[in-house]
């Protein structure tokens, strides 16, 4: 199997847990599925294998003690970029399933945070926290009106 091939098999292969999460979160084959820790299993068992062959004794001191120029000159290697782009699609996924299921715990409307994690992961967090913030934060107020009611 190529790089290439790996890089793209990956690539597609998170694309439908993020359709569903995104397209039907309340269907119940998405809860099946998202309630499942194989797909990171097998993620990051590419991501094990793609690191044990990308690193070598310069690289390993490079990120053991790293400067940016470092590791820019690592990343110009294209082992070290499918790796690290692997990393990106763990962990996204990983918190775009979180994500998912605080929407489903608790209510929150999810799919602009989810959309936002799959192209930029920490950007989504942040929209989902702020989502979050800003729905307790209209509850209290709505409770609040309502056990203490103003006099007309």
């Amino acid at each position: 199997m190529t790089l290439d091939f790996l890089f793209d098999s990956a690539n597609l292969f998170v694309l439908p847990f993020w359709l569903l999460m995104i397209g039907l979160p309340n269907w119940q084959f998405t809860r099946k599925i998202m309630d499942s820790l194989l797909p990171f299993v097998l993620l990051a068992g590419l991501y094990v294998y793609l690191f044990v062959n990308s690193v070598d004794p310069d690289s390993a001191q490079s990120f053991a003690n790293p400067t940016l120029t470092d590791l820019a000159q690592l990343f110009a290697d294209e082992r070290v970029t499918a790796t690290g782009w692997i990393h990106f699609l763990v962990m996204d996924l990983f918190v775009g399933r979180w994500i998912y299921w605080e929407g489903q715990r608790n209510g929150t409307w999810t799919r602009h945070s989810l959309i936002l994690c799959l192209f930029a992961g920490p950007i989504g967090l942040l929209s989902h926290i702020l989502t979050r913030w800003i729905q307790q934060g209209l509850a209290a107020r709505s409770d609040s009106s309502s056990t203490h009611p103003e006099a007309s």
